[in-house]
């Protein structure tokens, strides 16, 4: 029992120490060797568990996500740099008006986050276009922020098909699925986040309307025309976009799946644990070729911004790899054995239990991708062995976990929950009410609807 509260005793600490900023990459180790003495006591191998298992599984996970975090923060920061994220928002506010303005600004960092332009990247692109719109619309900026993590956090990263973002790749090595994983189930989440999402947002813009409340008075904002005079046209900024998502669709349906792929066996995997990986490391290659030749004129120094992208994604990567260590540090303990067998226990659907272990996780960690991580790297074998007995397609346990990692990871205490308030200019008193409704209640709410239909068969 002492093993037990030590683990939830480390959780704890990891949520709240983390929120008190305190980086993970310290507090992982530290948390995960502290679980492993309440659960050993004397007979505890402290260094043996630091060295041959918190950082051997640290360095696995940076050996098979480390090119997709790479390669996705240089794509998104060329997208910046070179105007063609401003385009692409601009373009959409644009057309759809102030009238719209709470959609325009939804759809704008939709589709940038959908083309695997990071999420702080989208932040900072998009947000001085809605307070133009917003203002324009005298629709109070405190919506602003809700409207951001509506279209950054939720449908785009985690529901619909083919998304690049990290948190769609992470269950492929684990199913042997694609990014692709579950198509009609992950359409259908889509149009049920968006949409229930900006009906709220709508809904409580209307509302402050009614009550005489306007944009507000911000003196400390600063206020500047968006300059569009040397962005790319919409068409050409968005084409990188529709690379990633076409190449990756056809090289993970169509090529690898044609070709001979039997020297695998000499490297001691399989096509599908890799292919998944493949396709979304060369569609972003590509991608980010592409916006490289076709920019070269507007990127001032193309080798700074490849630089800046590429070390920009070493924190996000070594802080994920912590926290699959340090999950990894906990599977080993008794304990945990324990903690497992009431998880698995919850119910006897693997996906219902998938569900609820991820969102936790998810939601302890303040991370989507290192919520996921933890729950797959130490539950993933038995939902496959628990699917297979219960006739459930892979295919299925990705997007379910996709899904669930968008719940609860957004909680008060999450980084970029934190980091898009400051961006805003807002409080969490001020703006988080909406955030969580659109990030973290309707998600949760799609996600029993998506429950209720993959236990019907729809794939």
């Amino acid at each position: 029992m002492l093993g037990v509260i030590g683990v939830i005793l480390s959780l704890l600490l990891l949520m709240y120490l983390a929120y008190r900023g305190i980086t993970v990459l310290i507090l992982a180790p530290i948390l995960a060797l502290f679980a492993t003495i309440m659960s050993e006591g004397a007979s505890a191998h402290i260094m043996a568990t630091y060295t041959e298992i918190f950082m051997k599984n640290f360095a696995g996970y940076c050996k098979s996500y480390f090119p997709i975090f790479l390669l996705g923060a240089i794509f998104g920061k060329l997208m910046d740099d070179s105007g063609a994220a401003k385009a692409i928002a601009h373009t959409i506010a644009t057309k759809l008006g102030k009238d719209k303005a709470i959609l325009a600004v939804v759809l704008s960092c939709g589709v940038l986050t959908y083309g695997g332009v990071s999420l702080f990247v989208v932040a900072f692109a998009v947000f001085p276009i809605a307070t133009q719109l917003f203002r324009a619309a005298d629709i109070p900026k405190r919506l602003i922020p809700g409207s951001i993590a509506l279209g950054s956090f939720t449908f785009t990263m985690t529901a619909l098909p083919g998304t690049p973002q990290i948190q769609n790749a992470i269950p492929m090595p684990f199913f042997g699925t694609d990014a692709y994983a579950a198509p009609v189930l992950g359409i259908v989440a889509g149009i049920l986040m968006c949409g229930g999402g900006v009906a709220w947002l709508t809904y409580r813009a209307k509302k402050a309307a009614a009550a005489g409340e306007g944009y507000g008075d911000h003196p400390d904002e600063e206020v500047n025309d968006v300059d569009v005079s040397n962005v790319p046209n919409f068409w050409l900024a968005i084409t990188p976009i529709l690379i990633v998502l076409v190449l990756n669709y056809v090289l993970g349906k169509m090529y690898f799946t044609s070709v001979d792929t039997s020297y695998l066996k000499d490297y001691g995997t399989a096509l599908g644990k890799v292919k998944g990986i493949w396709s979304l490391i060369i569609s972003l290659i590509i991608g980010i070729l592409f916006t490289l030749i076709t920019n070269r004129s507007r990127l001032k120094s193309a080798m700074k911004s490849v630089n800046q992208g590429a070390i920009g994604s070493l924190l996000a990567i070594t802080n994920t790899s912590s926290e699959v260590g340090y999950g990894n540090v906990i599977q080993t303990l008794a304990a945990f054995g324990i903690i497992q067998t009431f998880i698995l226990g919850i119910s006897s659907n693997p996906l219902i239990s998938e569900a609820i272990s991820v969102n936790v996780l998810a939601g302890v960690t303040g991370s989507a991708s290192g919520g996921m991580s933890i729950a797959l790297g130490a539950l993933a074998e038995q939902y496959m062995q628990m699917a297979k007995a219960n006739g459930i397609n892979p295919q299925v346990l990705h997007r379910i976990a996709t899904l669930s990692c968008g719940g609860f990871d957004s909680l008060p205490h999450n980084g970029a929950v934190i980091t898009l308030l400051g961006i805003c200019g807002a409080t969490h008193k001020e703006s988080y009410k909406d955030i969580g409704m659109c990030s973290v209640i309707i998600p949760i709410c799609t996600l029993v609807v998506i429950l209720i239909l993959a236990s019907m068969g729809v794939v």
